[in-house]
């Protein structure tokens, strides 16, 4: 079978993913660009006769590079290695697209240009001459709807019977040229005038207003906030319960094959313990979180956050794309330190990487809408709930208020420097697309973070039960930990127990409460902690009080990372910068911990 390859390019929000993702379909992966931190979609597809590699480039505004995205895309392109283009353009911007497409064609000529979002343009009261702009250009132009697969079909044929051009030695076209063609081309083949979108206007105004963007953002991730909290807890305890089953099967499976208590034990409730845990608290938030956010992705909410908090974490010496890496913390800070590779400034990026930690994850969430159920809001109603996602709001800020305070202090430090400006291209509101939330949510989000917390989790798992159930002189290793800790943990507002926990939690944020509950009550593994209020009195009876639980979730927010999410940054900027992201939030938390534990018992006394 005959091997051919075909490259999408196109300026951000044409479209291009969709149209890669229509023709691809599940046929995909990801993949590094060599030397370089892009991330990128590589697929195929076949038509019987000949296999076609896709690869879809970075978004690109221009061929003169203005970041490292701009900068694979065309070094790709002059490397000549593709035997099709396929440029995506947005019929609702042309001129500006073209400036790209003719850029393109100024290298080669073996392109093909798909124009998508016709019916919109057409609403907004332009039309497009495809053939006449198919003749000006001297290549294919098909039109297409790529969230409805309109013309995909077309456009598969179009690549399949495509023959490639003998390149030319042209000379360049100078950028003034470029221009002027592009203005010509599309007088020539674009008529009508853009009708403005009076309810995206009117949108906007509100959604980036003075006065209303910053509450709305809030009302927004308070519900998000609720949402999760309240639909996360069902299914949490049916995994539970799934995984109480299967740990009973697996364990009288393993004495039937005559593996020693010892061993047994170690698998059964060291390994699968630990990992079961992790699964059954994780799982439900994450998938409940990510496509919340990702349909405010889908629909365009996210570049509007980005413009509003723009001005403030330039104030800091950051830019406002760092406000789209921090949101995707909530879901997952390792995800969000590869999410900084949009961030086109290395200072900014190193900013935004050391800092996302400071706004908690996913992992974090089940420990702290736990403490905050039992301490602060624990009937149980409807109106605990609300609550209880207030108060989470509320801790939420403080962590974004205290990524601000740091980005500020890293911006006049050890990474000096001015902020920089970007161009943020507000798109259209649009329909979300269910499918393509469901793969990018749950299977590039959820599934591939829970993977590399299971594959964490189950090696602690072993060290933790070896830790409590291996004794000297009667005491287990675990208590003797907690006891040498003890000291440090009062000084935060806990206890040796807690902070203990914390350690031993490094791998994965899931297993903190647990850890501590199996040491409090000198059991040999992780304990369920799905009855809150059994909890609540087995922490109360180890001496936990209102400040206890205030100084665990500031805590919770301000220490250490995750053992992924460490890894990935040492993997994305080198073994210094790990070692300053373990620092910088450690530093933190005991600041702000000995500070509050010492003042409300002050205040208390």
């Amino acid at each position: 079978m005959d091997k051919k390859t075909v490259a999408f390019a196109g300026n951000p929000n044409v479209g291009k993913s969709t149209v890669f993702n229509a023709i691809t379909g599940l046929h995909q992966h990801t993949g590094n660009w060599t030397g370089k931190t892009v991330e990128t979609a590589i697929g195929h597809f076949d038509n019987g006769t000949t296999e076609f590699d896709c690869i879809d480039l970075p978004g690109s505004y221009s061929m003169i590079p203005c970041s490292a995205e701009e900068e694979v895309t065309r070094n790709y392109i002059l490397s000549n290695k593709a035997d099709i283009i396929v440029c995506v353009c947005d019929a609702t911007c042309l001129e500006r697209n073209l400036t790209l497409v003719l850029q393109i064609l100024n290298i080669t000529k073996n392109v093909i240009i798909c124009i998508n979002f016709i019916k919109e343009a057409k609403r907004n009261g332009l039309t497009v001459n495809t053939k006449k702009l198919s003749e000006m250009l001297d290549c294919n132009v098909i039109e297409i709807d790529a969230k409805k697969r309109s013309g995909i079909d077309d456009l598969i044929h179009a690549i399949a019977r495509y023959k490639r051009k003998p390149e030319t030695n042209e000379p360049p076209m100078p950028p003034v040229k470029i221009n002027e063609k592009a203005k010509e081309i599309f007088r020539a083949c674009v008529s009508g005038e853009t009708k403005p979108d009076k309810n995206t206007a009117k949108a906007d105004a509100v959604l980036t207003g003075k006065f209303t963007a910053f509450p709305l953002m809030l009302i927004f991730y308070a519900l998000i906030f609720w949402l999760t909290l309240v639909g996360s807890n069902y299914p949490s305890e049916w995994l539970s319960d799934i995984f109480g089953f299967l740990l009973d099967i697996l364990d009288k499976l393993l004495e039937n094959f005559g593996l020693n208590d010892f061993l047994r034990d170690l698998t059964v409730y060291g390994v699968f313990g630990t990992t079961a845990t992790v699964v059954s608290v994780m799982l439900p938030p994450m998938a409940i979180f990510f496509p919340l956010f990702t349909i405010l992705e889908d629909i365009g909410y996210l570049p509007r956050i980005a413009f509003n908090l723009d001005k403030c974490f330039n104030k800091c010496g950051s830019c406002g794309k760092q406000a789209l890496t921090m949101c995707m913390g909530f879901g997952c800070n390792a995800a969000a330190v590869v999410g900084c590779r949009i961030i086109d400034s290395p200072r900014e990026r190193l900013i935004a990487t050391l800092t996302n930690s400071f706004v908690p994850c996913n992992g974090r969430f089940p420990t702290l809408i736990a403490i905050i159920a039992m301490f602060f809001a624990s009937d149980g109603t409807f109106f605990s709930s609300v609550v209880s996602a207030l108060i989470l709001t509320v801790f939420v800020l403080i962590g974004i208020g205290m990524t601000l305070i740091i980005s500020k202090i890293l911006s006049k430090t050890v990474l000096k420097g001015k902020s920089s400006s970007f161009i943020l291209e507000m798109p259209p509101f649009r329909k979300p697309q269910i499918k393509n939330i469901i793969v990018r949510s749950l299977l590039d989000r959820t599934l591939k973070v829970l993977a590399r917390a299971i594959c964490v989790a189950a090696p602690t798992g072993a060290v933790i039960w070896l830790s409590a159930n291996i004794s000297v002189d009667g005491r287990s290793v675990l208590s003797m930990i907690c006891e040498f800790f003890d000291p440090i943990g009062k000084f935060l507002g806990l206890d040796g127990t807690v902070f203990t926990a914390f350690l031993l939690g490094l791998p994965a944020n899931e297993i903190v409460m647990p850890i501590a509950s199996m040491a409090y009550s000198a059991e040999g593994a992780l304990s369920d902690i799905a009855d809150l209020t059994a909890f609540k009195n087995l922490l109360t009876a180890n001496g936990w009080t209102t400040v206890t639980a205030i100084c665990f979730t500031l805590f919770s927010l301000f220490h250490w990372p995750c053992a992924t999410t460490i890894s990935t940054i040492k993997k994305e900027s080198g073994l210094g910068w790990a070692v300053l992201s373990v620092i910088l939030p450690t530093a933190t938390g005991f600041i702000v911990c000995g500070a509050v534990s010492f003042i409300l018992k002050i205040i208390i006394l």
